[in-house]
């Protein structure tokens, strides 16, 4: 193994405690991440195009019958929550407020785009969360629809509808080069290349968290209460949605999927609005943003072992045992 797979495959064994120092050089060096964040869409596509490369074509597409049910499970995920919660919140008389509109619309996204590595790093498949990053995605400009019409302080879907297909685009282009060389150059990836590919992907991951911590460390020194506040907040939405979907899965027969799907539930790309939504909506939702960084790269660390008690050890091995293809 030559030194950069090496270096590679420590980063892999160590891709928990990089995403904790990104999120901690995010907070504390708030000059180098604002000069990443306009590299944030770059950064996405890379991670991208690495998860697509790790999963292959034939794991990202599943059978039919798991096509079916990523169907169920985008619409449960991106429709029917977002709608129960918003009736909810129309019903007791919050649903203008920041808090209840950080929820309806994080529950509205898709999955985000490192969702495959973060189940990579909490020892389980990627690929059902690729399944579901890729289908959420297409679907998007239709689920997220009767959400705003449901509330229609939230503004123009339309525009929600271009982002989505942007977005939808970058996910086509890199899956598509992925693809194309696991097709031809790397038609098996071996446990070597698999680490590699894997330690790519978490430092990838850890210099897009420090990106998008941009508005933390400002709020860090100015409004620290305040920040905390949202913080315990972010942590109740993000962690309380996986631990209910994992529940839920559990009893419902999720098996080996359980980890990769639930991660999901919890961890949605409710940047996307921050390009299509009015100003006056999207600067409530800034610093619930900053914040829910934390308990997204927190995943792998906090509830693996969560995740391996759910689904049973055996079907959420590490990604050095796994099986190449």
């Amino acid at each position: 193994m030559n030194t950069l797979a090496a270096g590679l495959a420590l980063a892999a064994r160590h891709g928990r405690l990089l995403l904790i120092l990104g999120l901690v050089a995010g907070a504390l060096l708030p000059g180098l991440a604002s000069a990443l964040k306009p590299w944030l869409q770059e950064l996405v596509a890379l991670l991208l195009f690495l998860a697509a490369l790790r999963v292959g074509p034939d794991r990202a597409a599943g059978s039919l019958r798991g096509a079916g049910a990523t169907l169920g499970m985008v619409l449960a995920y991106q429709m029917v929550l977002p709608l129960a919660v918003a009736a909810l919140a129309l019903v007791f008389g919050i649903a203008g407020t920041s808090a209840a509109l950080a929820v309806i619309l994080m529950l509205s996204a898709p999955s985000i785009s490192g969702s495959p590595n973060l189940a990579i790093l909490s020892g389980a498949d990627p690929a059902p969360a690729f399944r579901l990053l890729i289908l959420g995605t297409a679907l998007l400009p239709l689920t997220v629809l009767p959400v705003f019409h449901i509330l229609p302080a939230l503004g123009d879907g339309g525009q929600v509808v271009g982002a989505a297909l942007r977005l939808l685009a970058v996910i086509g282009g890199a899956g598509a080069m992925a693809f194309a060389l696991r097709r031809t150059v790397l038609r098996r990836l071996s446990a070597e290349r698999v680490a590699a590919l894997d330690g790519a992907a978490a430092l990838t991951m850890a210099i897009v968290v420090i990106g998008l911590m941009s508005a933390v460390g400002p709020a860090l020194r100015s409004a620290p209460v305040t920040l905390l506040g949202w913080l315990g907040f972010a942590f109740l939405v993000n962690f309380g949605f996986q631990i209910a979907a994992a529940i839920w899965l559990r009893r419902t027969g999720g098996g080996p999927d359980l980890p990769a799907k639930s991660i999901v539930a919890g961890n949605r790309n409710i940047a996307l609005f921050l390009v299509a939504l009015p100003p006056a909506t999207t600067d409530q939702l800034l610093m619930f943003i900053g914040c829910y960084q934390v308990p997204m790269y927190t995943t792998p660390l906090l509830l693996s072992a969560f995740y391996r008690r759910m689904s049973g050890a055996a079907s959420c091995t590490p990604h050095a045992q796994e099986e190449t293809r």
